[in-house]
Protein backbone atom coordinates (compact mmCIF):
# COMPACT_ATOMS: atom_id res chain seq x y z
CA UNK A 1 0.00 0.00 0.00
CA UNK A 2 2.87 2.34 1.53
CA UNK A 3 4.84 1.40 -2.67
CA UNK A 4 1.21 2.48 -4.02
CA UNK A 5 0.68 5.67 -2.31
CA UNK A 6 4.93 6.98 -3.18
CA UNK A 7 4.08 5.83 -7.04
CA UNK A 8 0.56 8.38 -6.79
CA UNK A 9 2.45 10.56 -5.01
CA UNK A 10 5.49 10.69 -7.59
CA UNK A 11 3.30 10.79 -10.87
CA UNK A 12 1.63 13.81 -9.33
CA UNK A 13 4.67 15.57 -8.63
CA UNK A 14 5.99 15.37 -12.07
CA UNK A 15 2.41 16.60 -13.61
CA UNK A 16 2.60 19.50 -12.03
CA UNK A 17 4.50 22.81 -13.30
CA UNK A 18 7.93 23.24 -11.33
CA UNK A 19 11.24 24.83 -11.43
CA UNK A 20 14.78 23.66 -12.01
CA UNK A 21 16.16 22.76 -8.63
CA UNK A 22 19.36 23.96 -9.70
CA UNK A 23 19.27 27.10 -12.05
CA UNK A 24 15.71 27.62 -10.97
CA UNK A 25 14.37 27.70 -14.23
CA UNK A 26 10.58 27.87 -14.92
CA UNK A 27 8.64 25.53 -16.17
CA UNK A 28 11.20 22.89 -16.07
CA UNK A 29 11.67 19.28 -14.96
CA UNK A 30 13.04 18.69 -11.44
CA UNK A 31 16.40 18.99 -13.27
CA UNK A 32 16.37 20.98 -16.30
CA UNK A 33 18.35 19.80 -19.32
CA UNK A 34 20.31 22.39 -19.54
CA UNK A 35 21.77 21.64 -16.01
CA UNK A 36 21.90 18.16 -16.93
CA UNK A 37 23.97 19.01 -19.76
CA UNK A 38 26.28 21.13 -17.41
CA UNK A 39 26.83 19.23 -14.77
CA UNK A 40 26.48 15.44 -16.21
CA UNK A 41 29.75 15.44 -18.68
CA UNK A 42 30.94 11.94 -19.49
CA UNK A 43 33.72 11.18 -17.43
CA UNK A 44 36.47 7.77 -17.81
CA UNK A 45 35.50 5.73 -14.90
CA UNK A 46 36.82 1.61 -13.84
CA UNK A 47 34.99 -1.05 -15.51
CA UNK A 48 34.68 -2.48 -11.53
CA UNK A 49 34.45 0.63 -9.59
CA UNK A 50 33.57 3.54 -11.18
CA UNK A 51 36.37 5.61 -9.98
CA UNK A 52 37.57 8.03 -12.42
CA UNK A 53 40.55 7.15 -14.30
CA UNK A 54 42.36 8.22 -17.80
CA UNK A 55 41.24 8.01 -20.91
CA UNK A 56 41.04 4.74 -22.42
CA UNK A 57 42.06 3.10 -19.13
CA UNK A 58 39.81 0.22 -18.16
CA UNK A 59 40.85 -0.55 -14.55
CA UNK A 60 41.83 1.74 -11.47
CA UNK A 61 44.87 0.39 -9.63
CA UNK A 62 43.08 -1.00 -7.05
CA UNK A 63 41.12 -3.21 -9.06
CA UNK A 64 43.69 -4.21 -10.92
CA UNK A 65 45.61 -5.09 -7.70
CA UNK A 66 42.23 -7.06 -6.14
CA UNK A 67 39.37 -7.65 -8.21
CA UNK A 68 35.97 -6.78 -6.88
CA UNK A 69 32.96 -9.13 -6.71
CA UNK A 70 31.25 -6.95 -9.38
CA UNK A 71 31.93 -7.36 -12.84
CA UNK A 72 30.99 -3.95 -13.80
CA UNK A 73 30.10 -0.51 -11.45
CA UNK A 74 28.40 2.04 -13.64
CA UNK A 75 27.94 5.82 -12.07
CA UNK A 76 25.87 8.40 -13.51
CA UNK A 77 27.86 11.78 -11.84
CA UNK A 78 30.72 12.65 -9.23
CA UNK A 79 29.05 12.53 -5.71
CA UNK A 80 29.28 16.36 -5.91
CA UNK A 81 27.25 20.09 -6.55
CA UNK A 82 24.38 19.60 -7.51
CA UNK A 83 23.87 15.93 -7.45
CA UNK A 84 25.01 16.21 -3.92
CA UNK A 85 22.40 18.37 -2.29
CA UNK A 86 19.41 16.93 -4.64
CA UNK A 87 20.47 12.92 -3.20
CA UNK A 88 19.99 14.29 -0.08
CA UNK A 89 16.81 15.63 -0.62
CA UNK A 90 15.83 13.08 -2.18
CA UNK A 91 16.49 10.48 0.69
CA UNK A 92 15.67 12.45 3.56
CA UNK A 93 13.49 15.22 3.35
CA UNK A 94 10.50 13.51 1.33
CA UNK A 95 11.28 13.82 -2.20
CA UNK A 96 10.29 10.78 -4.10
CA UNK A 97 9.37 12.62 -7.32
CA UNK A 98 13.09 12.79 -7.45
CA UNK A 99 13.32 9.27 -9.27
CA UNK A 100 12.44 9.75 -12.63
CA UNK A 101 15.14 12.35 -12.97
CA UNK A 102 17.74 10.25 -11.78
CA UNK A 103 16.67 7.47 -13.51
CA UNK A 104 16.49 9.54 -16.74
CA UNK A 105 20.20 10.48 -15.62
CA UNK A 106 21.08 6.76 -15.25
CA UNK A 107 19.53 5.79 -18.51
CA UNK A 108 21.67 8.36 -20.08
CA UNK A 109 24.86 7.07 -19.03
CA UNK A 110 26.68 4.19 -21.91
CA UNK A 111 26.25 0.51 -21.24
CA UNK A 112 23.08 0.94 -18.27
CA UNK A 113 20.25 0.46 -21.23
CA UNK A 114 22.09 -2.72 -22.19
CA UNK A 115 22.80 -3.87 -18.62
CA UNK A 116 19.30 -3.44 -17.83
CA UNK A 117 18.26 -5.24 -20.88
CA UNK A 118 20.25 -8.03 -19.88
CA UNK A 119 19.30 -8.66 -16.39
CA UNK A 120 17.27 -11.44 -15.29
CA UNK A 121 16.85 -9.31 -12.06
CA UNK A 122 17.25 -5.87 -10.67
CA UNK A 123 17.85 -5.80 -6.91
CA UNK A 124 17.89 -2.40 -4.60
CA UNK A 125 20.10 -2.23 -2.04
CA UNK A 126 18.39 -3.32 1.27
CA UNK A 127 17.62 -0.56 4.44
CA UNK A 128 17.34 -2.24 7.79
CA UNK A 129 14.15 -2.58 9.26
CA UNK A 130 15.50 0.59 11.62
CA UNK A 131 16.69 2.61 9.15
CA UNK A 132 13.40 1.98 6.37
CA UNK A 133 11.28 2.99 9.39
CA UNK A 134 12.69 6.19 10.14
CA UNK A 135 13.34 7.35 6.27
CA UNK A 136 10.12 6.21 5.21
CA UNK A 137 10.97 4.97 1.87
CA UNK A 138 13.79 2.81 0.16
CA UNK A 139 15.37 5.31 -2.24
CA UNK A 140 17.02 3.02 -4.24
CA UNK A 141 13.64 0.75 -4.66
CA UNK A 142 11.61 3.27 -5.74
CA UNK A 143 15.24 3.58 -8.48
CA UNK A 144 15.13 0.42 -8.98
CA UNK A 145 11.36 0.62 -10.14
CA UNK A 146 11.61 3.70 -12.42
CA UNK A 147 14.65 1.68 -14.17
CA UNK A 148 13.14 -1.86 -14.22
CA UNK A 149 9.72 -2.19 -12.66
CA UNK A 150 9.20 -5.72 -14.27
CA UNK A 151 12.84 -6.79 -12.79
CA UNK A 152 12.60 -5.40 -9.85
CA UNK A 153 12.45 -8.04 -6.75
CA UNK A 154 12.64 -6.17 -3.15
CA UNK A 155 12.31 -9.78 -1.48
CA UNK A 156 15.21 -11.27 -2.75
CA UNK A 157 18.27 -9.53 -1.32
CA UNK A 158 18.18 -8.27 2.67
CA UNK A 159 19.72 -6.66 5.17
CA UNK A 160 20.00 -8.70 8.50
CA UNK A 161 21.98 -6.38 10.24
CA UNK A 162 21.74 -2.77 10.96
CA UNK A 163 24.87 -0.87 10.79
CA UNK A 164 26.34 2.63 12.17
CA UNK A 165 26.73 5.57 9.54
CA UNK A 166 29.46 4.45 7.13
CA UNK A 167 30.51 7.72 5.82
CA UNK A 168 33.28 8.48 8.55
CA UNK A 169 34.85 5.00 8.24
CA UNK A 170 37.76 3.90 6.22
CA UNK A 171 36.80 0.88 3.68
CA UNK A 172 38.17 -1.84 5.61
CA UNK A 173 36.54 -0.80 9.01
CA UNK A 174 33.07 -0.56 6.47
CA UNK A 175 33.99 -3.83 4.97
CA UNK A 176 34.00 -5.42 8.94
CA UNK A 177 31.10 -3.66 10.10
CA UNK A 178 29.23 -4.89 7.16
CA UNK A 179 30.14 -8.45 7.94
CA UNK A 180 27.05 -10.79 7.30
CA UNK A 181 24.79 -7.87 6.88
CA UNK A 182 22.99 -9.42 3.73
CA UNK A 183 21.87 -12.03 3.07
CA UNK A 184 19.50 -14.07 0.70
CA UNK A 185 15.81 -15.19 1.24
CA UNK A 186 16.11 -19.02 1.37
CA UNK A 187 13.19 -19.36 -0.57
CA UNK A 188 13.63 -16.80 -3.48
CA UNK A 189 17.51 -18.46 -3.69
CA UNK A 190 17.18 -20.43 -6.60
CA UNK A 191 16.22 -17.38 -9.04
CA UNK A 192 19.74 -16.47 -8.29
CA UNK A 193 21.27 -19.87 -10.05
CA UNK A 194 23.38 -18.47 -13.45
CA UNK A 195 21.47 -14.85 -13.08
CA UNK A 196 22.75 -12.07 -14.40
CA UNK A 197 21.79 -9.47 -11.65
CA UNK A 198 21.88 -5.62 -11.69
CA UNK A 199 22.52 -3.70 -8.27
CA UNK A 200 20.63 -0.44 -7.50
CA UNK A 201 21.97 2.21 -5.17
CA UNK A 202 22.10 5.72 -4.69
CA UNK A 203 25.63 6.71 -3.66
CA UNK A 204 28.88 4.52 -3.85
CA UNK A 205 31.39 6.13 -1.35
CA UNK A 206 33.40 3.40 -0.82
CA UNK A 207 32.10 0.22 -2.46
CA UNK A 208 32.37 -1.56 0.98
CA UNK A 209 27.98 -2.08 0.71
CA UNK A 210 28.19 -2.80 -3.25
CA UNK A 211 30.30 -5.87 -2.45
CA UNK A 212 29.65 -7.35 0.86
CA UNK A 213 25.79 -7.30 -1.11
CA UNK A 214 27.75 -8.78 -3.63
CA UNK A 215 29.33 -11.45 -2.16
CA UNK A 216 26.31 -12.85 -1.05
CA UNK A 217 24.59 -12.68 -3.79
CA UNK A 218 27.95 -14.91 -5.53
CA UNK A 219 27.47 -17.36 -2.62
CA UNK A 220 23.56 -17.75 -3.85
CA UNK A 221 24.63 -18.50 -7.66
CA UNK A 222 24.54 -15.16 -9.85
CA UNK A 223 26.94 -15.21 -12.72
CA UNK A 224 27.31 -11.77 -13.43
CA UNK A 225 26.39 -8.48 -11.38
CA UNK A 226 26.41 -4.68 -12.87
CA UNK A 227 26.13 -2.45 -9.71
CA UNK A 228 24.44 1.15 -10.79
CA UNK A 229 24.44 3.69 -8.93
CA UNK A 230 23.57 7.42 -9.22
CA UNK A 231 26.71 9.19 -7.88
CA UNK A 232 30.20 8.16 -7.18
CA UNK A 233 32.41 9.98 -4.34
CA UNK A 234 36.26 10.40 -5.46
Amino acid sequence: MFSSLLNGVSRVFNLLPSQCRVCHAWPAQPVCEACVSRFAQPQPRCETCALPVPQHVRHCGACVKERPPLDACLAAVAYAFPWSDLIVDYKFHDNPGLSNAFALLLRSVPWVEPALEAADLVLPMPLSRQRLKTRGFNQALLLAHRLAPDKTDPRLLLRIKDTPAQSSLKRAERLHGLKDAFAIDPLQMAALKGARVVLVDDVMTSGASLSCAAWALRGAGAAHITALVIARTE
